[in-house]
C-alpha cells in the first residue's frame, strides 16, 4: 500500500477568531493535524494484543491495506482491529473515528472532524473565503500538502485509489459541510472541484502566474466565486 503514503510531518492547532481573515486560515490549516510516521508493517497472526509502543504504527498499517482493498466505506474499525491483531477499543482509543483513522493512516495534515466546525462557523457571507484560505494556507506548507498530492498523483493511474479518495471525501467532508451550510450536493462538490483545480495547477502544474502568486491574492481572486456556490446565486 505504500503507493498511497507519504513522509511527512503534521502540526496541530486550535480554532478560529473572528474579524481576522489571514490568522483564522491560520488556524484553521492547523486544525485537528495528526502526526504519523510509520512504516507499513506485514500481516498479522490473528489473535488480540494488548497496545505496546510499535502499537499505533501496526494499527495504521493494517488500515492502510483495508482501506485500500475495501475502500472507506466498506473498511471497518472492527476489520482493520483484526487485521491489526489488536482489541477495537484500543483503535477507537488511538483515533477515535474511521475518519481520525484514515486521515492518520494517509497522512493527511488535517482531520474534517476537526476543522468543518470552524468553517461554517461565522458569518455565511464569509464561508467563501474561510473556505478559499483554508484549501491554499493548509497547501502552502510544503510538509502538509506532499501526502495530499502524492494521494493525489496515485489517483491518476490507481482506480482503487480514486475510490478510496472519492469514499472519504464524499461522506467525511462534503456530505458533512453541505449539511451543516443547507446547500444541495452538486454546488459543494463544484467548489470544491474548483479549489482542488487551483491546488492541482499550483502546485502539480506549477502553472504561472498561479503557481507563485501570493494566498491573499488568490483568496481575494477566488473567494466570491466559491461563495456563490455556497449561496446558490
Amino acid at each position: 500500500m505504500s503507493d498511497v503514503t507519504a513522509e511527512s510531518g503534521v502540526a496541530a492547532g486550535s480554532g478560529i477568531t473572528a474579524g481576522n481573515s489571514a490568522a483564522a486560515g491560520d488556524e484553521i490549516a492547523t486544525a485537528g493535524g495528526v502526526t504519523a510516521g510509520s512504516k507499513a508493517a506485514g500481516r498479522r497472526r490473528p489473535g488480540r494484543r494488548p497496545g505496546s509502543a510499535d502499537t499505533r504504527g501496526e494499527i495504521m498499517a493494517a488500515a492502510r491495506r483495508t482501506f485500500a482493498e475495501k475502500g472507506f466505506d466498506k473498511a471497518t474499525i472492527r476489520g482493520i482491529a483484526r487485521e491489526a491483531g489488536v482489541d477495537p477499543a484500543l483503535v477507537h482509543h488511538y483515533f477515535a473515528s474511521k475518519e481520525g483513522l484514515f486521515v492518520a493512516a494517509m497522512e493527511l495534515p488535517v482531520n474534517p472532524e476537526d476543522v468543518i466546525p470552524l468553517l461554517v462557523a461565522g458569518p455565511r457571507e464569509e464561508t467563501g473565503e474561510r473556505l478559499v484560505r483554508f484549501i491554499l494556507t493548509i497547501t502552502s506548507d510544503a510538509r502538509a500538502r506532499q501526502p495530499v498530492l502524492a494521494l493525489m498523483r496515485t489517483a491518476m493511474t490507481n482506480e482503487q485509489v480514486v475510490g478510496m479518495i472519492r469514499e472519504f471525501m464524499t461522506h467525511a467532508l462534503l456530505e458533512k459541510v453541505g449539511e451543516a451550510l443547507g446547500v444541495p450536493p452538486i454546488r459543494m462538490e463544484a467548489a470544491f472541484a474548483q479549489l482542488f483545480g487551483v491546488v492541482l495547477v499550483r502546485y502539480v502544474i506549477k502553472l504561472e502566474p498561479i503557481a507563485s502568486v501570493g494566498v491573499e491574492e488568490l483568496v481575494a481572486l477566488l473567494a466570491p466565486t466559491i461563495q456563490r456556490y455556497i449561496d446558490g446565486s
